[in-house]
């Protein structure tokens, strides 16, 4: 088993990793539901209290969280607009390619994390 110099996690574990990122990615891009079933698979294979297990429930969190806030917000502002003006439609889709855009940095950083074998900051 190779370990990695820095910080003492195998390959192995940051493969599982980024693997486990690249869902949650995934999750907030192109494949949505599908990713995140992917991610729940991912979390319950990672049994160990290691990277991997770390990841996968901060991941787990932080997609739940995205879709709370981007669904309530999004909701809030069509309730408080009304559906027939257009005006809540350029609120809506305003802030939903902000904050989404924001949540996908957030994913990216977390990944250049897992390749490099740290944990997240919280």
């Amino acid at each position: 088993m190779q370990k990695n110099s820095q910080n003492n996690h195998s390959v192995e574990q940051i493969k599982k990793t980024s693997n486990i990122t690249m869902a949650s990615l995934l999750n907030l891009t192109f494949l949505p539901v599908i990713a995140f079933i992917w991610l729940l698979f991912e979390f319950k294979k990672s049994t160990d209290k290691k990277l991997p297990k770390y990841y996968a429930a901060f991941n787990l969190k932080f997609n739940m969280m995205v879709a709370f806030s981007l669904g309530a917000g999004s909701l809030i502002m069509i309730y408080l607009g009304g559906l027939n003006t257009a005006w809540t439609w350029v609120y809506v889709i305003a802030y939903f390619i902000l904050v989404h855009s924001i949540f996908i940095i957030i994913v990216v950083c977390a990944m250049t994390r897992a390749w490099s074998g740290l944990m997240v900051r919280s």
